[in-house]
């Protein structure tokens, strides 16, 4: 064999373990993926009952009695495929843990001690910031938005009125509820992505103050794309996004006041 053979050989060693490890983690995130997929495939329906008591409390506040809350399907199989995106989203959600620790255990043996050590808070903030706007979608944020909306009916008691009530599809509506809980799942994860880029030295503290504006601009667009075509959902996600930014110039300081800190002590180590 060759020398130049023999590198090749040597090169690609790394590379084959590489890709073993790879499947070995997919393997995992799907196995994961597919059990919790099951698991709440199995309690569908429960899970959509609970998706739908934001609805009751937002005929509450209509002043409708939340135990007349119906919903309907037009089509044969809308409701079985609303179950099967009901059992997606949740697996996906119960499955994050797994698919979160296999990406950590893959990247993990590449990174230096204090790399790691760097690491782990993100994928701690990350659910717990997902959960955060999606609790706030679930407790608020959706009452809100179908009060706004039930508001629009039309009792018929007014002669000259027609009757228009409102009847919501149930693959309608878990596509709205879930669209909101993704946006402003997504948008929380705002101060782990600066938080990140501060971190690698993309971008700084003064750099997110001077590129606020633009910030307040994106939020607004952002906003008027991922929710439904209503004001206060336009409104209700880009406030929190503008303030999660400003929550983001803050962390952005504070990690570059420690990393001020931790070189001054390097060079009166170094003095010294």
């Amino acid at each position: 064999m060759t020398r130049s053979q023999a590198d090749i050989d040597a090169s690609s060693a790394p590379l084959i373990e590489h890709l073993i490890e790879l499947r070995k983690r997919l393997i995992w995130c799907i196995v994961g993926f597919m059990l919790a997929f099951l698991l709440c495939f199995f309690f569908a329906k429960p899970i959509f009952n609970f998706l739908i008591v934001p609805y009751q409390v937002a005929t509450a506040w209509a002043g409708i009695d939340p135990d007349s809350v119906e919903l309907i399907y037009t089509a044969p199989q809308e409701f079985f495929f609303t179950q099967v995106k009901i059992a997606a989203f949740g697996g996906l959600f119960l499955a994050f843990p797994i698919i979160a620790t296999q990406i950590y255990k893959f990247v993990a043996p590449g990174l230096y001690r204090d790399e790691r050590g760097a690491f782990l808070p993100f994928l701690i903030a990350t659910p717990i910031l997902f959960l955060l706007g999606a609790a706030l979608v679930y407790f608020f944020f959706t009452p809100m938005v179908m009060w706004f909306f039930l508001s629009m009916q039309q009792s018929g008691n007014v002669e000259g009125q027609a009757a228009i009530q409102l009847l919501p599809r149930v693959s309608e509506y878990l596509s709205l509820i879930m669209t909101l809980i993704f946006s402003f799942g997504l948008v929380f994860q705002l101060p782990v992505v600066t938080t990140l880029l501060v971190r690698v030295g993309i971008t700084s503290a003064d750099g997110l103050v001077a590129k606020r504006k633009y910030a307040i601009v994106l939020a607004f667009i952002a906003a008027a794309i991922l929710t439904p075509p209503d004001p206060m959902s336009q409104i209700g996600l880009a406030l929190p996004t503008i303030l999660l930014y400003e929550l983001s110039i803050i962390t952005a300081r504070m990690i570059e006041k420690k990393r001020a800190a931790s070189v001054a002590e390097a060079e009166v180590r170094q003095d010294g």
